[in-house]
């Protein structure tokens, strides 16, 4: 990602003007831009960010909608504007959650015998079936220490990158999809991430960047190797568009298919070995 074509940040943004400048730059509009899209003037949305003038709830919900502002910085602005927040931020294992938490690991468990699993915004497991610790298996016992966090086992060389037979292609999609994630949401963790598994080795794996099957957004190909040979799989990503909850908002679903027979059929086994 290159850092230096987005705004400078050198502190969390406090007022409601600071929160505005920032996403409206993050988002690349100007203040004619964006009060074009928002219906409002370019005087009153300049003194709105200029502190000269106090948005009203409508216009501060009206705004982070235009600029695409996630759920969990959109409380940050209604408090700034002073207002209350609308959004809720429960924990996966609150008690209030449970329904949501078993549907989730309803979706997971009807998916076996293909791995499936759920990731939190910072890519740490929270949930999966009974396929993916299977294929955890052999990670340096670090790496599985929770909280288990995907991208940091899959392309670590003590984890499972030596076992992926297209990693270099797996790495780049991994990569991709991270840093559409830190431009959408500006999150100074996943940035860091980032950072980390670009200083890994990719000495492993195919020397090719790319297999046939893929379709950028939609299926990726996912070559692994097994004491049973290569399981040949596709991976696709679901998320949940709950307009209020934060917690499932950012809940993603990677779910794994297998890509011809001989692998759904070295999958049924691995299922059929642990349930035996």
């Amino acid at each position: 990602m290159d850092t230096s074509a987005l705004p400078h940040r050198s502190a969390p943004p406090s007022t409601f003007g600071e929160h505005l400048r920032h996403w409206r730059q993050r988002r690349r509009f100007s203040q004619m831009d964006l009060a074009h899209v928002a219906e409002v003037s370019t005087r009153h949305l300049s003194c709105v960010e200029t502190g000269r003038a106090s948005p009203s709830r409508e216009m501060v919900l009206r705004l982070v909608e235009r600029l695409d502002v996630p759920l969990r910085e959109r409380n940050a602005w209604l408090v700034a504007a002073g207002f209350a927040p609308m959004y809720r931020a429960r924990p996966l294992d609150d008690p209030e959650m449970a329904s949501a938490r078993a549907a989730v690991q309803r979706i997971l468990e009807c998916h076996e015998p293909c791995p499936a699993l759920a990731m939190d915004r910072h890519w740490n497991l929270v949930m999966h079936n009974r396929l993916v610790p299977m294929l955890m298996a052999g990670a340096a016992p670090a790496l599985l220490q929770g909280p288990v966090n995907v991208l940091r086992i899959s392309l670590h060389p003590q984890g499972l990158a030596p076992r992926i037979a297209n990693l270099r292609q797996w790495r780049e999609h991994l990569f991709e999809r991270l840093r559409q994630q830190i431009r959408a949401t500006g999150d100074a963790v996943l940035a860091a991430l980032l950072e980390e598994l670009k200083g890994y080795p990719d000495a492993f794996g195919s020397e090719h960047l790319a297999l046939p099957g893929e379709h950028l957004g939609v299926l990726m190909p996912f070559q692994f190797h097994t004491a049973h040979g290569v399981l040949q799989l596709v991976s696709t990503t679901t998320v949940f568009g709950s307009p209020v909850d934060i917690t499932l908002q950012e809940l993603a679903l990677e779910t794994f298919f297998p890509a011809d027979e001989a692998s759904a059929a070295v999958l049924r086994g691995l299922l059929a070995s642990r349930t035996a």
